[in-house]
């Protein structure tokens, strides 16, 4: 594994207890206008989203070359780096480039930025795509996408599907999710006739180390089943987040396992891809680079 630093210039019994846990997405909040927000933390956002447009800027300045077809991703890391694509675009300093939105989301920043897009299936290759990760295994690069609430139109196997067409993946995160020792959800996509069976595979799986929570569409606390309105996906199926309690050993490992499980159609694990890592880290960005050791341990 290559690393470079720059700087910063350049409802069942079988599911365990879980009557301490809310997720985001099942929790109401109240929300505070941003002028609002103390100075502090004001600072801190500002200075977050500066050190992740610095690294998008860089993703785009780098990786991208005339006539390449993109696969844009999702986020707040890729939506700088559409937006500064965009504005390359507008100067001349890049030319022909077609863009592949992984969702609804990158599409839509494609369009206001003026990134010319195609669809997925009308493409034979894309040269490369960039994205962001919930977090990222150091060891492997192995990453976790998909864990936020999906908004309609999103879709996990479309956004996987388009990363693994990519002849080069480009992760931007910061440095928080970067990590040695992954925990929290894995998203699940699993056929909606006879969920439940499936989550007790899930949980008899990874029992003791993980908790099985089927994800709701509503507002508010809903339980391990989700509720009367589960979220279904726009493929028909529904969301299970598999909250890992422990440090996951591998994250390659639980995809492997997953995908021995009858009624998983997909799972939010990305692997076995050459990737790299953009680090938007305080004192200058990390490149991480898996590409030597994914080659090296292909079969």
């Amino acid at each position: 594994m290559e690393i470079m630093a720059l700087s910063s210039s350049s409802s069942s019994s079988s599911f365990l207890p879980v009557s301490s846990f809310r997720r985001n997405s099942h929790s109401s909040r109240n929300f505070r206008r941003a002028n609002s927000l103390p100075m502090a933390v004001r600072s801190c956002l500002f200075d977050e989203s500066n050190l992740l447009l610095q690294a998008a800027k860089y993703t785009v300045d780098t990786y991208v070359e005339n006539g390449m077809v993109v696969g844009l991703g999702s986020g707040r890391a890729s939506g700088f780096a559409i937006q500064y694509l965009g504005r390359q675009l507008r100067s001349g300093a890049i030319k022909d480039i077609t863009g592949i939105p992984t969702s609804v989301e990158s599409a839509t920043e494609a369009a206001k930025a003026g990134v010319p897009l195609d669809q997925f299936r009308d493409i034979s290759k894309i040269d490369l795509a960039f994205d962001d990760a919930d977090v990222v295994e150091q060891e492997s690069l192995s990453a976790v996408i998909g864990r936020q609430q999906m908004h309609g139109g999103e879709s996990i196997i479309e956004e996987k599907s388009i990363l693994r067409a990519a002849g080069k993946l480009v992760l931007i995160v910061k440095p928080q999710q970067y990590q040695s020792a992954v925990d929290g959800s894995i998203p699940v996509l699993i056929k909606s006739i006879n969920w439940l069976e499936t989550a007790e595979e899930i949980d008899d799986l990874f029992l003791g180390d993980a908790e099985v929570w089927r994800r709701s569409s509503s507002l508010g606390f809903v339980g391990p089943t989700g509720g009367d309105y589960p979220i279904v996906t726009k493929e028909g199926y529904n969301v299970l987040d598999v909250i890992f309690t422990s440090p996951i050993q591998s994250l390659v490992e639980v995809a492997d396992s997953l995908e021995d499980v009858v009624g998983v159609v997909e799972h939010g694990v990305i692997s076995r891809i050459p990737c790299t890592a953009v680090i938007a880290a305080e004192d200058g960005l990390r490149i991480v680079d898996n590409t030597i050791k994914i080659e090296g341990s292909m079969v």
